[in-house]
């Protein structure tokens, strides 16, 4: 006899009958049956539910990374735009004559 193939469920399915199950509108076995799912399985969904709640409000690792990367990137555009004023002006400085060396002498 053939094994039956385990299924597998997306977030947004997990999201929905969670949130179907905490509305209270439905009884558990009654979403359990029109989801075909087991109670158990609603069961562990919910806790895990519940248990990551206040991380949905913290900052997640990817967000945090990528606003590190934009903050490297301004700073990188900062010294960019730094660098070719101090370029500007060391032009500037020789073409009037002027004895700057560019250590503010």
């Amino acid at each position: 006899m053939a094994r039956k193939k385990r299924r597998t469920f997306d977030g947004q399915f997990k999201f929905e009958t969670v949130m179907e199950a905490l509305r209270g509108e439905k009884s558990a076995a009654q979403i359990c049956r029109e989801r075909e799912i087991n109670e158990n399985l609603l069961s562990r969904w919910k806790q895990e539910f519940l248990s990551k709640g206040p991380e949905v409000f913290e900052k997640s690792g990817h967000q945090a990374e990528r606003e590190l990367v934009e903050r490297i990137a301004e700073l990188e555009r900062l010294v960019g735009r730094q660098t070719l004023e101090l370029e500007i002006l060391k032009k500037a400085g020789a073409l009037l004559g002027s004895s700057w060396n560019g250590n503010g002498r």
